[in-house]
């Protein structure tokens, strides 16, 4: 399969002030899908401008007409099925069914302690994966059936209608971010994607080539979660979600550097790299010309 390649374009851009432009840009320059990240705040960009994942990716599909949209990723944190699942099908209603769903357990920053009580602890990596294991399965049920009643251990639905459901059928496609046992499962089981960032411990002390062996080992353990859910994991698309391996933003440096790094990894398995949008003066600053040629003329490169 060809390497497809995305775009993940942060939300911190007023709409009439340059935020529609990247959209727009996004889609001339011939990116596969372009994402955004689903997040109440996020790291160091929290005390500056961040706009929701919902309204934006809707005003995205008004302004942009083939590019792909999602979000990398949205997370029980602050989302409820039933909820997310009636922005979704009318997300993908205006896209005309363009909408990807880039979904995972969470982490433990502002998301997971915002809306907490003064006297209330966040979710332990294991509650999130409780609850993950909860939200996706019904999530999938929301949108791919008129009425849903469920009753479980964190989430509840009483005849939540959801007609006419999505405009892609059966639903609109899920790509599940997972690394441990528990997600992998899900990602097998209800992915048409899987989605990893590569392993976070070897981001500040690792080389590129321990983090291409740590990500070759993660689709090994995709290939058995598939197996052992009797699919064939050639089904499910691999994105990498590129800037937090030991490559950094190295690879944005020159379209020479690009082509080799998404080389190395459309060998390990992975059918699409999702490369940031350049910030200046953040962890994602790019020169934008050099961004701009690898768009254009990377993925011809790798044949």
């Amino acid at each position: 399969m060809r390497l497809r390649l995305s775009t993940v374009i942060l939300p911190v851009r007023r709409w009439n002030e340059g935020g529609r432009d990247q959209w727009r840009r996004a889609e001339e320059l011939g990116f596969h899908t372009a994402y955004t990240y689903d997040h109440l705040a996020w790291r160091t960009f929290r005390d500056g401008p961040w706009f929701g994942a919902v309204p934006t990716l809707t005003a995205a599909a008004t302004a942009t007409e083939r590019l792909r949209l999602g979000t990398l990723v949205t997370s029980p944190n602050f989302r409820h099925p039933v909820t997310l699942a009636k922005e979704l099908i009318s997300l993908d209603d205006i896209s005309g069914g363009r909408i990807t769903l880039g979904i995972g357990a969470g982490g433990n920053g502002f998301d997971a302690t915002t809306l907490l009580k003064g006297d209330e602890e966040p979710w332990t990596p294991r509650e999130r994966a409780d609850r993950f294991g909860e939200f996706v399965p019904l999530l999938d049920r929301l949108l791919t059936e008129d009425a849903v009643t469920y009753e479980g251990t964190f989430y509840s639905a009483s005849e939540a209608r959801n007609i006419p459901g999505c405009a892609q059928r059966p639903r609109l496609p899920f790509a599940v971010a997972a690394t441990g046992p528990r997600g992998l499962r899900l990602a097998a089981r209800h992915g048409q994607a899987w989605v990893t960032t590569g392993d976070p411990k070897l981001y500040e002390s690792g080389t590129p080539e321990e983090s291409r062996e740590a990500l070759r080992r993660q689709v090994d353990k995709l290939g058995k979660a598939c197996a052992e859910a009797g699919r064939d994991v050639a089904e499910l698309d691999k994105i990498l979600l590129t800037g937090f391996t030991p490559d950094r933003n190295r690879p944005l440096e020159s379209l020479d550097a690009f082509v080799d790094f998404a080389g190395r990894h459309q060998e390990l398995g992975f059918t699409e790299l999702a490369v940031h949008w350049p910030i200046p003066g953040s962890d994602f600053a790019a020169d934008q010309s050099v961004f701009e040629r690898i768009a254009t003329e990377a993925v011809a490169q790798l044949g």
